[in-house]
């Protein structure tokens, strides 16, 4: 019986079976009449759909795994949390997480936190995890299933200055005042 002499061959061989198609589907080409959507290419890598807001007008994807999302403008969706989109999304796309994010925020407070990376378990279950900083936060998989539609409004910037902070209103500006004679 003859040995094979690279079994590591074989295992690699059959990784390329299997991902041929996931990197085959998701290579956008311009001769492609229907490309598939951002919201189809994020499961096709463990990811749901609904991470990103219905607003993305463009996105590009390369073959290691880097993109660029653009929205028509920035916005807002609330989830869990309140989440901030910029105009253009960036990162790396791997199977069941994105990594090296730019361009997303989450507001935890008065403050609003550079989202760093998002990841699913592997095997699948009902949690993603969102890293912040040195921060890792546990949500339910569920409100990431369906698109959000973005809304525009907040007072003052969401890019993590202390302005926004400052233009809080003051609790006198919130409260109606009772005159009493």
């Amino acid at each position: 019986m003859a040995q094979n002499p690279n079994p590591h061959l074989g295992l690699a061989l059959i990784a390329l079976f299997f991902l041929a198609p996931i990197i085959d589907s998701v290579s956008v080409s311009d001769s492609d009449p229907n490309p598939p959507t951002v919201y189809e290419i994020l499961p096709k890598f463990g990811l749901p759909g609904g991470l990103l807001p219905n607003s993305v007008t463009n996105y590009t994807l390369q073959s290691d795994g880097r993109f660029t999302v653009e929205l028509e403008k920035p916005c807002y969706v609330q989830f869990e949390y309140l989440v901030y989109y910029d105009k253009t999304i960036t990162g790396k796309l791997s199977y069941g997480s994105i990594t090296e994010l730019e361009g997303i925020q989450v507001q935890r407070f008065f403050f609003w936190l550079g989202v760093d990376e998002i990841k699913v378990d592997l095997p699948p279950s009902n949690s993603i995890y969102f890293q912040v900083g040195f921060i890792n936060k546990k949500l339910d998989l569920e409100q990431f299933k369906t698109v959000h539609s973005c809304r525009d409004g907040l007072k003052g910037p969401c890019r993590g200055s202390w302005k926004w902070v400052l233009e809080l209103p003051t609790p006198t500006e919130d409260i109606p005042m009772l005159i009493t004679e």
